[in-house]
């Protein structure tokens, strides 16, 4: 398949998950308790005057597929709506955010990274021996870690009885904001570093099982350039795993962000949720499906950098 027409079905596939979301988004909130009004007044008593004008100026009296459709037509004009909670520009909102979540999610991967792929090519490298078993106890371990448990311990740990990192906040600088950004990515990198490690030591044990491999050590070639080709033929589970691991991030920050106090996307998403603030509920979840989707197509890509025999799109040729 060319590359046109795998970014065309890929941009109709995105279209209609975006669709279907979007939609059953809405339909929950509208679903939810509580009311757009209430969340304006407050414990304020109002008239039915107050009322009337409320339901006029958000268009409340029309029928829920009314009220979506309004709202996906303003989206396609570039239009997301103003915040109901603050009265504030949704676009302006999600702009201040993003860069907080964003590094905080590559943060997260890139120690996931670090410690995961090498503990699973230490352990396919050990199969069988006690360095094995505890890589893979590892790995038990941390897929089973909610990140926002791991977070309070870490805050609890670190920031509270030995007071090496800062407990909340962003910091300012550069090097500052790492460090403020190191426990609430580390919370993030727990679980990733358990399913990158299972999944770089299950592809690295099978290719080692290969011919190939067999092949390449009876003509006495190194064993460093032996491994170097089963990594490379490993590349496609990883980078598999790799997306897995940045999708379940964006999804993590939501409470990891709370956690820290961090003014990210998550405490956002958080706040409207319970503010029933519709227009920035579906922001954030527009916003979020596309961003799992560009992570998605990276993945696909990779494959056919990593891989001349994948097809994009589809399997092996």
């Amino acid at each position: 398949m060319g590359w046109g027409r795998f970014a065309l079905r890929r941009l109709a596939g995105t279209a209609v998950v975006v669709l279907l979301l979007s939609a059953g988004v809405f339909g929950l909130l509208y679903l939810a308790p509580g009311s757009v009004q209430q969340t304006l007044l407050g414990t304020r008593p109002a008239t039915a005057e107050t009322i009337a004008a409320i339901q006029a100026r958000y268009h409340l009296g029309d029928p829920v597929t009314v009220q979506y459709l309004r709202w996906f037509g303003d989206v396609l004009r570039g239009d997301l709506g103003t915040s109901i909670r603050t009265g504030a520009p949704v676009s302006g909102m999600l702009a201040d955010r993003v860069p907080l979540t964003l590094a905080l999610t590559a943060y997260g991967t890139l120690l996931a990274a670090l410690a995961g792929i090498p503990l699973g090519v230490l352990g396919a490298l050990r199969r069988g021996r006690a360095a094995d078993r505890l890589v893979v106890t590892a790995g038990v371990a941390g897929l089973s870690a909610p990140p926002f448990a791991v977070g309070l311990l870490l805050l609890v740990v670190f920031a509270g009885w030995l007071g090496w990192f800062p407990g909340y906040g962003t910091g300012e600088g550069l090097a500052d904001q790492l460090w403020h950004l190191t426990l609430p990515a580390a919370a993030l990198a727990v679980g990733a570093v358990g399913m990158l490690l299972r999944f770089s030591r299950a592809a690295l044990v099978r290719e080692l099982d290969q011919d190939y491999v067999v092949f390449a050590r009876a003509r006495g070639l190194a064993a460093p350039v032996v491994l170097g080709y089963a990594l490379r033929n490993s590349l496609v589970p990883m980078l598999t795993a790799a997306g897995l691991v940045v999708t379940g991030m964006l999804a993590g920050t939501v409470l990891v962000e709370v956690v820290f106090a961090l003014p990210g996307l998550g405490s956002l998403l958080v706040d409207s949720v319970t503010f029933k603030d519709v227009p920035v509920v579906q922001a954030l979840a527009l916003l979020l499906t596309l961003l799992i989707a560009a992570v998605n197509l990276l993945v696909d890509i990779g494959y056919a950098l990593a891989d001349p025999r994948v097809r994009l799109g589809g399997g092996a040729s």
